[in-house]
């Protein structure tokens, strides 16, 4: 197995991959495997203006793991992200602003995402990563026994009052499609690795009082997300990101969203619930 060429694209997150064309994404039996491992090391893989459309996206990302369905898309393992207004899913992308984990709310989380941008805008856009395995590395000794029991409600509900503050009674009701979730502030992932798990869908935390909880959430997440942990990265069309959707979170950056901007993203089911 060549080893592959990587550059850092951050201290704590992130490598570019080097060398890979459509071809060899395709034809090359070790790149999935060396992905998985570079994910687990590093949390998001650039493949920089790899223009590999949606079949080639699709090919690859299956060989990642079985892929989640859309199927109100033309390629159900695609979902196409943007502000258009007959995109079906464009009422709940504002969220994306905010440090998220895909999959909160479900039983079990995605494993990773796959990413193409096919429209950028001149200005804004970008998308942030941050590691919550970074995030727990980084805790003292108190603070993780201080931590190690707490449970927090993620909820629906929550991440979208952000954009919506006050919202019609049949945004409430559709957003009480999605059943709350308890889940450990600290996940301890089966490699036996930890995480720490918030982001803007941390309603509260179990026993402890709001404004308190509230207070340990955002700290945790400002931590986690100061400047210097965080990768930004800056589109080009055909840019193809791959990212660790256990060990992150991450968001869209602003942009003014009158103009078109269109991400094509296949999602890896996730394997393991949080714990």
């Amino acid at each position: 197995m060549a080893a592959l060429a990587t550059k850092k694209l951050s201290a704590t997150v992130g490598v570019e991959i080097l060398d890979i064309d459509v071809e060899r994404l395709l034809g090359d039996d070790d790149l999935p495997a060396q992905c998985l491992e570079l994910l687990e090391r590093h949390s998001v893989l650039l493949f920089r203006e790899l223009h590999a459309g949606d079949d080639a996206q699709v090919a690859f990302a299956r060989k990642l793991g079985p892929l989640a369905r859309f199927p109100n898309y033309p390629n159900p393992h695609v979902m196409i992200i943007s502000f258009d207004p007959d995109n079906p899913n464009a009422k709940y992308y504002p969220s994306n602003d905010y440090w998220h984990i895909d999959g909160a709310m479900d039983e079990v989380p995605a494993k990773a995402s796959i990413m193409s941008a096919h429209v950028i805008t001149d200005k804004g856009g970008e998308t942030a990563f941050a590691s919550t395995y970074a995030a727990y590395d980084s805790l003292s000794d108190p603070e993780r026994e201080r931590f190690a029991d707490l449970q927090v409600i993620h909820r629906m509900a929550r991440i979208q009052r952000l954009t919506y503050p006050n919202p019609a009674p049949e945004q409430e009701s559709d957003w009480a499609r999605w059943p709350d979730r308890v889940h450990p502030l600290v996940w301890t992932h089966l490699s036996g690795r930890k995480s720490l798990v918030f982001g803007a869908s941390a309603s509260h935390i179990v026993g402890m009082e709001p404004e308190r909880g509230r207070a340990l959430l955002d700290d945790l997440t400002a931590r986690a997300t100061a400047p210097d942990r965080v990768y930004k990265h800056t589109w080009s069309v055909g840019d193809m990101v791959i990212w660790d959707n256990t060990g992150l979170i991450h968001r869209a950056c602003e942009f003014d969203r009158t103009l078109p901007r269109r991400m094509h993203r296949s999602t890896v089911v996730g394997e393991e619930s949080i714990k």
